[in-house]
């Protein structure tokens, strides 16, 4: 049996981004392709208290197959590669997109400045729907089609329940102070990945770091995109996936 290909989407987002590539890679993959919301996002309405790392990626391991291969994008390859560590029998391969195992910014880690997490949080509490497009601006920053693809964002969103509050704040928390980097080193499974050179919340020069720490891994390089490059370079990302599978 072809093993299960299952999407993990990032913070902010729901299922729905990954609609604009399905198709294909149900092509591509010649098995069952599956989007999972975190729980609290899309029509994922049960979750666990307190909502924290290993409680999350715990319910999502338990709806998963033995050996899926995990894509996660940004905030989803945390959760893809703590399940791969905790609950190996389920995943056969992480794909990371735009992803890192650490996303904070430290003297010798390149990642997103603590000032922007927590200017996310505190706006949070009074402009939800404007912190999540000021998040959608800074994915599609960079990409010559950013204006096309934040549109095209918002729309497959809003075919799913808006986040639920909680789930936005821990998802902040969890880009903010879980440190995987342990585990990415350590991986029983292959890890493999898939960049935009010019994105602003995992940084290129990361990339190199990423490598270091797990001289197996594998990893593509879009040259013009940015945090969302499934979006903005469809056919590069998906020829880039295509040779990952």
């Amino acid at each position: 049996m072809q093993n299960e290909l299952v999407l993990l989407h990032g913070w902010g987002m729901n299922q729905g981004v990954w609609k604009i590539i399905f198709p294909e890679l149900e092509f591509l993959h010649a098995g069952v392709v599956r989007c999972m919301n975190l729980p609290g996002y899309g029509d994922s309405q049960v979750w666990p208290t307190p909502y924290n790392l290993h409680d999350t990626a715990k319910q999502l391991s338990e709806q998963l197959q033995p050996n899926s291969i995990l894509v996660g994008w940004s905030l989803g390859g945390l959760f893809a590669l703590y399940i791969a560590k905790h609950w190996p029998e389920k995943v056969a391969k992480v794909l990371l997109v735009a992803s890192s195992p650490f996303f904070a910014e430290t003297e010798d880690w390149p990642g997103i400045k603590a000032n922007v997490l927590t200017a996310f949080k505190e706006q949070l509490v009074t402009h939800r729907e404007k912190t999540i497009e000021r998040f959608l601006a800074i994915q599609a920053m960079g990409s010559t089609s950013s204006r096309d693809d934040i549109k095209q964002l918002k729309k497959l969103l809003n075919e799913y329940p808006a986040p639920q509050e909680c789930a936005l704040s821990a998802g902040l928390d969890i880009l903010q102070s879980d440190d995987l980097r342990d585990i990415f080193s350590n991986c029983p499974v292959p890890i493999r990945g898939v960049f935009g050179r010019l994105d602003a919340l995992v940084p290129y020069r990361g990339i190199a770091k990423m490598q270091a720490l797990n001289s197996d891994f594998e990893y593509e390089v879009i040259d013009k995109a940015s945090h969302a490059p499934f979006i903005s370079h469809k056919k590069e990302f998906l020829s880039a996936v295509k040779s990952m599978l």
